[in-house]
């Protein structure tokens, strides 16, 4: 399989040939040889690479999550680097100037709240406004086929919901590109390098024959880690529960001092949740509020990646807990952002049905079909 930089590559890069070029990636974003798809460029184009964007957590990877960013010179190649998670993130007219095309190359999840779509759009925009071809450089995402979750209500639209798609929407970069042109009216010339050898049904992230695994943000730090994202990210909006972030499985395992493993993986057997399963998992905490304390947590392993839906997943882990020990560990513990939550998913909904005890399988059959564009 080749991704979308390295079919790119292959072609001597007459896609750019005569253009100034501007590059939004990240150090995630490499070629089957292991170089950054920056790497690459540069070797391809000299100088007519012009400048470099960055998404959250910087160009170089070396911010935290929700982190306020800052632009720099590039140290060996003397060209900007912008911040695009700073003072703005949307690429103004200063930083556009003297682009005639944009590439865009990030490592995505596929997870509406995940910032690289929102940047992604604003990306579209702001290169229609002032007259700049796009470029998106094709790359897989963990869930290919799995479209999962509610769609976006409107008043809860946000940089972590920008779009109207569902939680997981089962597209990769250059297909919501597509997505985003069509449906958002968005008038940017639009070029999609897509992937050679790689097709639907694909096979799970971590055995697809990828390039080198390097992680897109601090928290996703393996593979499994990134199918498991969108199914424990909730935790972000409930403080009491950790996601076992800065730890080696953020965001595969979860805990808090009152959950106690084995009883938990009993109950969620009622749920009939497929391609995933739950084991009992001993771990300490790194940050948060329970910081250096051991906790009995649970580890999510994803075993069909086809069959996984990580957003059913995360309401019938929510489901489960509140079952075991009310709802007030959950929903009324210290420091909980109901706002935030709906944020994360899009809408209020999801979060008072929890509340209120609606069945699951009612919640699950009240999310709308959606199309897809897909190219593989």
């Amino acid at each position: 399989m080749k991704v979308g930089i390295d079919v790119l590559i292959d072609g001597n890069c007459k896609l750019l040939a005569g253009q100034r070029v501007g590059l939004l990636s990240h150090l995630a974003a490499v070629g089957r040889c292991g170089a950054t798809s920056a790497q690459l460029l540069h070797r391809a184009l000299g100088k007519n690479l012009v400048a470099l964007f960055g998404p959250e957590h910087g160009f170089f990877g070396n911010f935290g999550a929700g982190e306020r960013t800052v632009g720099r010179q590039h140290p060996d190649w003397g060209i900007p680097v912008y911040a695009l998670y700073g003072d703005t993130r949307k690429p103004t007219p200063d930083m556009l100037s003297g682009i005639d095309t944009m590439v865009f190359d990030l490592q995505d999840l596929g997870v509406r709240c995940y910032t690289y779509l929102g940047t992604l759009q604003l990306l579209l925009e702001a290169c229609a406004k002032n007259n700049i071809r796009v470029v998106v450089a094709d790359r897989p995402i963990p869930l290919p086929d799995v479209v999962d979750g509610p769609m976006l209500d409107a008043p809860f639209a946000s940089f972590v919901a920008p779009v109207a798609v569902p939680m997981v929407y089962g597209m990769t970069m250059g297909e919501v590109a597509t997505w985003m042109v069509k449906h958002l009216g968005i008038d940017v010339s639009l070029h999609v390098v897509k992937m050679r050898g790689y097709r639907r049904p694909a096979p799970g992230f971590a055995e697809s024959g990828f390039p080198d695994f390097i992680p897109p943000s601090p928290g996703i730090r393996s593979r499994e880690t990134a199918m498991t994202y969108a199914a424990t990210v909730f935790c972000e909006a409930i403080p009491e529960i950790d996601c076992g972030r800065n730890t080696a499985l953020a965001f595969r395992i979860f805990g808090a001092p009152w959950i106690h493993a084995e009883e938990f993986c009993r109950k969620i057997a009622d749920h009939p949740l497929r391609g995933v399963t739950f084991s009992p998992h001993r771990y300490t905490a790194m940050g948060g509020r329970h910081d250096g304390k051991e906790l009995d947590g649970v580890r999510l392993t994803v075993t069909d990646a086809r069959k996984f839906r990580p957003v059913q997943t995360s309401l019938a882990i929510i489901r489960a807990l509140t079952d075991l020990y009310g709802s007030n560990p959950v929903w009324g513990s210290e420091g909980v952002r109901p706002e935030w939550f709906d944020k994360l998913y899009g809408t209020d909904t999801v979060r008072k049905q929890l509340e209120n005890g609606t069945a699951l399988s009612e919640i699950v059959a009240a999310w709308k079909r959606f199309p897809r564009v897909l190219f593989y």
